[in-house]
């Protein structure tokens, strides 16, 4: 499975780059997610439930941390095993820069993921569906956890114009490059947990 996608996030880059490595951030931000924690330099211990059609199991795995270039990008890899339910095993690219325009920052993230044991048996579209819906899910949260640490970002975005395409239409309604990368970022945790 690949998946690849670009965010705006109103909070400034370093902001976004903090958050994405905060592990209280990605406790909240996690669906099911119930334990992130640090297992060494760059390295985090995960647990979580995940649920994919028939298959419920609680996963185990770490992320690891690597290329880090802070505050711009890093690659993740994780791995995760829910016993007899499978593994999983990828890894994401997750890049942060400066918006082209206006304030804020952009998340781009690419991510490449294999799952094995039941959870693959119940058909790549279902497991597809899932990870999409568990990013979609990160990224609400993430986003939600933003404006409640920087409410005055999230202000000042909503009150700037929106930038007008060369079509003459708002710019501005595109989903955030941080969302992306953010759901980079759950694909492969959920990938590391589903793994497990």
């Amino acid at each position: 499975m690949e998946m690849q996608g670009t965010r705006h996030l109103a909070v400034t880059q370093q902001q976004a780059w903090d958050a994405l490595n905060d592990p209280q951030v990605l406790k909240v931000c996690i669906p099911g997610c119930d334990k992130v924690e640090p297992a060494g330099d760059n390295q985090y211990a995960i647990g979580m439930g995940v649920k994919v059609g028939p298959v419920a199991a609680r996963f185990a795995g770490r992320i690891h941390l690597q290329d880090v270039m802070a505050p711009n990008s890093y690659t993740l890899t994780f791995e995760g095993n829910g016993g007899a339910a499978g593994f999983g095993k990828g890894s994401a690219q997750v890049n942060l820069a400066p918006p082209t325009e206006g304030a804020g920052c952009e998340l781009n993230y690419t991510a490449k993921a294999q799952v094995g044991g039941k959870i693959a048996q119940v058909g790549q579209r279902l497991v597809d569906g899932v990870a999409r819906s568990m990013a979609d899910d990160f990224f609400r949260r993430f986003d939600e956890e933003m404006q409640r640490r920087h409410p005055d970002a999230y202000a000042a975005a909503a009150a700037a114009p929106l930038p007008v395409s060369p079509l003459g239409e708002p710019a501005g309604r595109r989903m955030p490059l941080w969302v992306w990368i953010a759901f980079g970022v759950v694909v492969l945790i959920a990938l590391l947990l589903l793994a497990r």
